[in-house]
């Protein structure tokens, strides 16, 4: 199975129905290789953190805020949804981030691995018109399209993840975008472990990356540094936010919650940040604000950018990182 795999990649793999040519652009294949390579590191905010408002709004507000780039969330039922955004509002879009200055670093997806082959067929619809947005809003360096895996045991899910990420990242191939997938706590893959070997099983380790987010790994026995080393040959982007600890009385069982990033100051974000930039990382450190944060009564995006921006810049300026 894994060479046929290999061999289905290295051809280029699902025809598309629109013509792949029209949509590549010279410069596709050097995002792709340079993910990881140079020493630019830059601080972004993902509309994640801000659904109640019109994507142009949060992007107004991110580039006011200080923060350099931003990830856009491109779910179904969000305003951001490719279904949401036509040709002309898409080049308005493109033009906003580049007259702030901003870099568009990554494309937000929600979609899970599906066994049922009409099911997965569908999938892969919504994931192309996900990476023709991408090229869309940036022809010449287009964003990697990131996305969690689901639930489920990762030992009965290995198989389902090889077959249907495979052919994610075939398609994401023919359009110069790269697929980022994220080990999520609680996940079918959960730690970045996991990750590495999905991407070396597909064999196509220029078009499949990681997402890095360590609140995922805090308190699991996962070390930082050694987590972050040993992903780092395939981080396509990192996403952070803070995680804490609760225990419930009566022997209940501990639960994880999110916080904005450098909150709860559970997290290192100096030594992530020194240990990316030590292993020669390039690209966003995104912070993300979870949906246990923002579903909360009297959540504030714009106090949450604040927030976001203040922590996570003061962790650059004391790692001794510029960000470019």
């Amino acid at each position: 199975m894994l060479q046929s795999r290999r061999t289905f990649l290295s051809h280029s793999a699902i025809a598309v129905s629109s013509g792949t040519a029209s949509v590549l652009c010279p410069s596709c294949g050097v995002r792709a290789d340079d993910v990881k390579s140079g020493s630019v590191m830059l601080l972004g905010f993902s509309t994640y953190g801000a659904k109640r408002l019109k994507t142009e709004a949060t992007i107004d507000l991110i580039a006011k805020t200080g923060f350099d780039s931003v990830e856009i969330t491109v779910w179904p039922d969000w305003d951001a949804s490719p279904a949401n955004i036509p040709q002309k509002r898409r080049t308005g879009l493109r033009n906003q981030i580049s007259d702030h200055g901003l870099t568009l670093t990554s494309l937000m997806e929600h979609l899970y691995p599906e066994a049922d082959d009409v099911k997965h067929k569908t999938s892969l619809e919504r994931l192309k018109s996900v990476y023709e947005l991408a090229n869309d809003l940036c022809p010449d360096s287009p964003p990697v399209v990131q996305t969690v895996l689901g639930g489920g045991d990762w030992l009965k899910k290995q198989k389902l993840f090889v077959d249907r990420v495979g052919d994610w990242t075939a398609l994401g191939k023919s359009y110069g975008v790269v697929t980022c997938v994220k080990p999520h706590r609680g996940g079918g893959m959960s730690k970045p472990s996991e990750a590495v070997w999905l991407i070396e099983q597909i064999g196509a380790p220029r078009w499949l990356k990681m997402v890095y987010d360590f609140s995922h790994y805090a308190f699991r026995n996962i070390p930082l540094e050694e987590s972050i080393q040993h992903s780092l040959p395939h981080i396509g982007h990192v996403a952070v936010k803070d995680a804490v600890q609760t225990t419930f009385r009566n022997g209940g069982k501990a639960r994880v919650e999110f916080r904005l990033p450098g909150e709860a100051g559970t997290i290192d974000f100096v030594t992530i940040l020194k240990t990316l930039k030590a292993g020669g990382y390039s690209g966003d450190i995104s912070c993300e604000v979870s949906g246990m944060v923002s579903g909360k009564s009297g959540y504030d995006p714009v106090a949450a950018m604040k927030t976001c921006y203040a922590n996570v810049s003061k962790a650059f300026g004391n790692a001794g990182i510029k960000r470019s």
